[in-house]
Formats: structure tokens, C-alpha cells, sequence
């Protein structure tokens, strides 16, 4: 498992500090012996030399280029919970000499405020976020002043072996330490907790919390990489190499947010529910326009279910498909109140209470919940429609629910189709859009009309008709029971978007004692792609 290696226990901070200074003083048994400060001619690890203002061309320089960050605001640990007004340390450093410094996303995200400790200086000075990436875990933030000294990037390739020097503050301490390593591989598995990237280098040289965003150089001073984690593993962390770094340092420096919604973010999995684990929020980013708080964590985006990998990648992937400013579909939960919740990302609408079949139908539904089902997400031939069913339902048929109307695709997909259509013995969904119903029967209509086409009346107990309501669309569902003298709940949802140019007719057939679970994710998946 890996760790942050920046600011992200902040109750723990202090104590946690405390004991790793005790271990780095054993006898060579603890974790402290691990670190290799590097020889720099001067009786402590902290290089003396004074650089010129310009750029570090040697190792003994960087010292003058690394600055010492610290966040405070209101942040919420998954361990501990609520820290008011806590100041978390990490690190960065100067690319430019007019102040841009890079640093992690997960350092200054969501903070109230950033002090930039220079070069050993023990008064800061103020900086402000330009830009950051959550799924890069990378920002830049524009330090107060001009003529700093600056480190330039690695011209040459990273390959393993390479000499790597971790250059921080770890642990909040306002000593400048260097430890030194190799490069162990150039391109390491970039899919993370803390970020979603085509790679990243794993290397030995130590480094502690406090070090995140600091920069990890070569024998000459140079940044090869920029350090956000350690793992369990002994000798293993973890830095975003520059490639990364250069598709989007220009845009950061714009002060633009990329594959961002503005969130200190971890991919978590808690009893609760999985997904990301909101540390805080940027002031003003769509995720706070959208009330998503610390503490939250979200569940869903654009209907897929977030971090079951452990990784943020089905998130990150989610936002480069989309345009920065495109609505998106989320789902959250909320901790402090136990409520799961429903809203969009750019839009106009407020967060409210997500819809449970589930819990609507308790009394019907009386067997396991979805964990003991595996999922997978299914199309119709057209393309437009997608759905999440359980892995046993294995048959589909994405033919158009009507052959001469221009816009009605549909998918009914069962454990079996002959089972599903022509019976009650087995579990199926079907699922059409048509935009001439929309206008010809409106929702009741074509509730009306199904139960008819269906004798659902004669062949089950009908037990009512319920409003129905989601971040996309609004209708009624009708509810049966006992269909064909089974243990067998059938639903028929009928539903219109906002702007009602569009009708949706989803049939769901369940055996209540054997797929209650199934119910709630079905019907939190179902998506018109396009129209």
C-alpha cells in the first residue's frame, strides 16, 4: 500500500513526527537508517553554499530552490476525522524566477491559506494556487517576489540506475535534508490512490511525509521527478516523472485546473461505501459550486462506480472524456449524516437524497444486497444506451424498440431472454427511449399502456404507483408483486428529462428472495449516452 507522502494525517501530524525522529535515531534498526544523507563537504546534511539568483546548475545548489509549504484550513482525515483550522507541511520548488514553484495537488488543495518558507528563512512569504490537477497530483502556485533561484528539468532520458536525490522538508522540520538513491524503474504502475498517470518512477532514495512535492534531481541538480509517495515496501516511493509535468506545467501555469473538480482527493474503500475520499475543496471549483464537502466521499460520476480497483483511474478517465465545463452526473456519501446523495457537476440543480428502490421496496425485498454480485455494463447496438447488470445476465438483444421511429433504441438484456420475455422464471431488465412516445402517451400513459400489453394486472398483485425522481429525469414507477404465483417484483419505470424530448421505459424482473441487491444498481446505471 502506498502513503502520501505529504500532508494528509493532519491530526496525526505532530505525534507522528515525534516517533519518526525517535526511530531515525536508532541504532540502525529503524526506519531512520534507512536514509543516506549525501556528502556535500559541510559537517551537517543541509548544503551551505550560497546560490546566485538563476538558475541551480549543481547538487550542492538546490538547497536554494526547494521551498518548505505550509497549508492551513479546515480538512477531514478518513482516520481522524475533523482538523479545524490544522497546517500541514510539504514541499515544492521554484521553476522560474519569477516565482512559479510545482508542488502536489494534495499539498495546497482546499487550504485557507499557503506560506512558502525560502531557503532556511524563517519568516514566509505569501503564494497563491494558479493551478492544480487531482489526477496528476500536481499544481503550481506563484510565489511573492523575483530573482529566485530556480531548478531546471532533466533534459536527458530517466532510466534505471540513475543516481536520484530527494530534496524536502520532511515532517514539517525547517532543515533542509537530502537523501540519496537510484532510480529502481523509469516507468512504474502510475495508477494510484493519490493519482491517475500513465507512469511513474519508483526509486530508493527515502522520503518521509513532508516530502510530497518536492523535487527528486540527478547528480547535477537537475528535477527528474517529483515526489508525492512512499509505500510499505522498504526502499520504494514514488515521483511524477516529467512527462506528466510537461503536458500540463503551461496550463497550471495559466492558472488553469486540469482533469480537476477542484478536490483534495484519496481513492478509499470504507464499510460505508468506495470511492474518493474528499480531504477538501477549492473554494469556487465546481465541486464546491456543487456542495460536495470534506468528508464526502464520491461514489459515482457520469453513473460508474469509483476506486473498485483501489485507484483513482475510472475517475480521472470519467473527467478526460469530458470538456472542464461539461455537467456531470455524481453521486456522493455523506458520513455525517448518512445520506447517499445525487447532484451535478456544472449544473444548476441542488444535491438531494438519491432515490433507493431498495429502501422504497424494503418489504418486498428481503435478500441480499448487490455485493454479492459481480457487474458488468452492457450497450444496445446503436451505442446510445448503456446499463450495469449483473455478470449472470448474459443474453442481450440491442435491437431498436421500434423499427420505423428515427430516435428509439433500446436493450433487454436476462439470465435468460425466453425466461425474461415469455415468463417468470428469470431475472431481466429492458430498457427503451423512445421521442415520439414523449408526446403521444406522456409517463402515466405509458405506464397505463405496458401494464395493459402485459396483463401485468391478471398476472401479478399490483401493489402501486410511485413518483420517481433523479438528477436526469422525473416519472413514476409502477410496482408488482407475486407475478405468475412466484416470488418474483416487477417494475415499470416511465421517466422524462428536464426538457421532456424524451420518454425512458425501464422494466425491471426480479426474484425478490434472490436479487434484492441487484435492483439499486441496475437502476443507478441506466444512461442515454447522446440523443
Amino acid at each position: 500500500m502506498r502513503v502520501a507522502a505529504g500532508p494528509r494525517t493532519w491530526a496525526a501530524f505532530a505525534v507522528v513526527a515525534l516517533v519518526l525522529a525517535a526511530c531515525t535515531s536508532s541504532d540502525g534498526d529503524g526506519a531512520g537508517s534507512e536514509a543516506t544523507p549525501v556528502a556535500t563537504g559541510q559537517p551537517s546534511a543541509t548544503p551551505t553554499a550560497t546560490a546566485t539568483p538563476g538558475a541551480v546548475t549543481a547538487l550542492e545548489g538546490v538547497h536554494s530552490a526547494v521551498v518548505r509549504i505550509v497549508a492551513e484550513g479546515t480538512f477531514v482525515d478518513p482516520e481522524f476525522g475533523v482538523q479545524l483550522n490544522a497546517a500541514g507541511s510539504g514541499s515544492g520548488f521554484i521553476i522560474d524566477g519569477t516565482g512559479l514553484a510545482v508542488t502536489n495537488n494534495h499539498v495546497v488543495t482546499g487550504a485557507g491559506f499557503v506560506r512558502v518558507f525560502l531557503d532556511g528563512s524563517a519568516q514566509p512569504v505569501n503564494a497563491r494556487l494558479l493551478g492544480a490537477s487531482e489526477c496528476s497530483d500536481l499544481a503550481v502556485i506563484d510565489i511573492d517576489g523575483d530573482g529566485h533561484p530556480f531548478l531546471k528539468l532533466r533534459e536527458g532520458a530517466v532510466a534505471a540506475g540513475l543516481g536520484a536525490f530527494a530534496a524536502g522538508f520532511p515532517l514539517g522540520d525547517a532543515e533542509f535534508t537530502l537523501t540519496r538513491g537510484i532510480v529502481s524503474k523509469a516507468r512504474a504502475d502510475g495508477e494510484s490512490e493519490w493519482a491517475s498517470v500513465d507512469f511513474v518512477i519508483e526509486h530508493d532514495a527515502q522520503i518521509r511525509p513532508g516530502n510530497s512535492g518536492g523535487p527528486l534531481v540527478d547528480d547535477d541538480g537537475a528535477v527528474i521527478g517529483i515526489n508525492y509517495a512512499a509505500s510499505d515496501e522498504p526502499n520504494q516511493a514514488f515521483a511524477i516523472g516529467l512527462a506528466e509535468l510537461r503536458r500540463i506545467i503551461d496550463r497550471l501555469s495559466a492558472g488553469e485546473h486540469v482533469t480537476s473538480i477542484g478536490v483534495n482527493g484519496q481513492a478509499v474503500a470504507s464499510p460505508d461505501a468506495t470511492g474518493i475520499w474528499v480531504a477538501s475543496v477549492r473554494s469556487g471549483s465546481p465541486a464546491d459550486r456543487a456542495g460536495v464537502r470534506a468528508g464526502d466521499i464520491i461514489t459515482r460520476l457520469e453513473g460508474l462506480l469509483l476506486a473498485t480497483d483501489g485507484t483513482m483511474s475510472d475517475y480521472c478517465d470519467v473527467l478526460r472524456s469530458h470538456n472542464p465545463d461539461d455537467v456531470l452526473a455524481f453521486e456522493l456519501w455523506r458520513a455525517e449524516t448518512g445520506q447517499l446523495l445525487e447532484g451535478r457537476l456544472n449544473g444548476d440543480t441542488a444535491l438531494t437524497a438519491s432515490f433507493s428502490f431498495a429502501e422504497q421496496l424494503s418489504d418486498s425485498l428481503l435478500g441480499p444486497d448487490a455485493a454479492g454480485y459481480d457487474f458488468h455494463s452492457v450497450t444496445d447496438d446503436s451505442g446510445v444506451l448503456t446499463v450495469d447488470v449483473p455478470d449472470v445476465w448474459m443474453e442481450v438483444d440491442g435491437t431498436p424498440w421500434f423499427t420505423d421511429e428515427p430516435f428509439a433504441p433500446s436493450i433487454t438484456v436476462a439470465r435468460s431472454l425466453d425466461g425474461f420475455l415469455n415468463g417468470w422464471t428469470a431475472p431481466g431488465l429492458f430498457f427503451g427511449v423512445s421521442g415520439e412516445l414523449a408526446e403521444l402517451t406522456g409517463v402515466e400513459g405509458l405506464l397505463d399502456q405496458i401494464r395493459e400489453l402485459f396483463s401485468l394486472d391478471e398476472a401479478c398483485e399490483f401493489v402501486g404507483r410511485y413518483p420517481y425522481q433523479d438528477p436526469f429525469y422525473g416519472g413514476q414507477f409502477d410496482q408488482f408483486e407475486g407475478c405468475g404465483g412466484e416470488d418474483v417484483i416487477y417494475i415499470s419505470l416511465a421517466a422524462l428529462p428536464e426538457d421532456g424530448s424524451f420518454i425512458i421505459s425501464v422494466q425491471v424482473q426480479l426474484r425478490a428472495q434472490e436479487d434484492a441487491g441487484v435492483l439499486d444498481r441496475v437502476l443507478d446505471s441506466f444512461l442515454v449516452l447522446n440523443q
